[in-house]
């Protein structure tokens, strides 16, 4: 009962917040609601199957350039089907790289994404034509029927809408045969090949999964921010996702959005020392990595961190 009373009482607050909140804090908030679905597709990568990326900036620029580019020459198409047309081209992108990844592990793996990471970038530099290159792109504002959200408020309540549908995709995700098979090649793969997992397609199935969400999420970027360009996509970009799964637990969708959270606001919060970024983001990684090995999720009451 506290718990349907907790998510009642955290609807009731997402729902209000525009009108209570500053407006930078309502941007701050469509910010974090777009990377907690970034960090939630990562999770059933990463937190499911062992299979750690750091190319999800790429992943996140293909959503956003698509989306972009289909507000830009194709006004009539709402924003619910540009962010799925967003999420299923960045989803058929990451079985293209699921597929070849098959047989990575570890090291190799994670060259592998960040390789992909520094193509997407290369590509969107030299595809001038279309993307504008390093000159960037301009995003009109998303089509919504008669309406076209282009304020702050309205933005909000797309990305929060959006996000509540891809949490309560993912939590059933989770609990259903894909998500027990996730899970099985997570604690062991031959144990799940032996008991009749299909090892390499469920792993592709993660990346797809995987990308579909964060193509989601880039196409939410795209409208939020406004305004797009090759160097927001860069490889600090997909260590700060990493950093949100590690800090929110692995494996977990709450904690995904608690990673989220807490990765975005001291982003905000260190915009002034910039330069000691790195070293404070190393320091919280290393803290919690050694006092919440499971992340700020396995302080979390149990059976609420699924």
């Amino acid at each position: 009962m506290s718990r349907r009373v907790a998510i009642g009482g955290l609807l009731v607050l997402l729902a209000a917040w525009p009108w209570i909140a500053p407006r930078y804090f309502i941007y701050l908030a469509s910010l974090v609601a777009v990377n907690a679905i970034v960090a939630i597709g990562l999770n059933l990568l990463s937190g499911y199957t062992n299979q750690l990326s750091f190319g999800h900036a790429g992943f996140l620029a293909i959503g956003a350039y698509t989306a972009a580019l289909l507000a830009m020459h194709a006004r009539s198409i709402p924003v619910p089907v540009a962010l799925l047309i967003a999420g299923i081209v960045t989803g058929l992108v990451g079985i293209l790289l699921g597929v070849p990844c098959l047989r990575l592990e570890g090291l190799y793996l994670t060259m592998a994404t960040l390789a992909f990471g520094f193509v997407v970038t290369e590509a969107i530099l030299n595809l001038d034509g279309l993307t504008h290159g390093a000159d960037g792109l301009r995003v009109p504002p998303a089509p919504l029927g008669r309406w076209q959200l282009a304020s702050d408020t309205s933005r909000y309540y797309l990305t929060a809408a959006v996000a509540l549908v891809m949490v309560v995709l993912a939590v059933n995700v989770a609990r259903t045969r894909t998500g027990r098979a996730f899970l099985a090649i997570r604690e062991s793969e031959i144990a799940a090949q032996t008991s009749g997992v299909n090892v390499a397609l469920y792993k592709t199935v993660a990346f797809a999964i995987s990308a579909f969400y964060t193509g989601v999420a880039g196409g939410l970027f795209a409208f939020v921010v406004g305004y797009l360009s090759p160097d927001a996509f860069d490889l600090v970009l997909s260590v700060d996702f990493v950093t949100m799964i590690i800090v929110g637990g692995l494996g977990s969708v709450p904690g995904s959005i608690v990673g989220a959270l807490v990765v975005t606001f001291l982003h905000d919060w260190l915009a002034a020392f910039q330069n000691y970024r790195p070293l404070i983001f190393g320091a919280v990684m290393v803290l919690v990595m050694l006092f919440l090995p499971g992340g700020l999720a396995s302080a979390f009451p149990r059976g609420a961190t699924r």
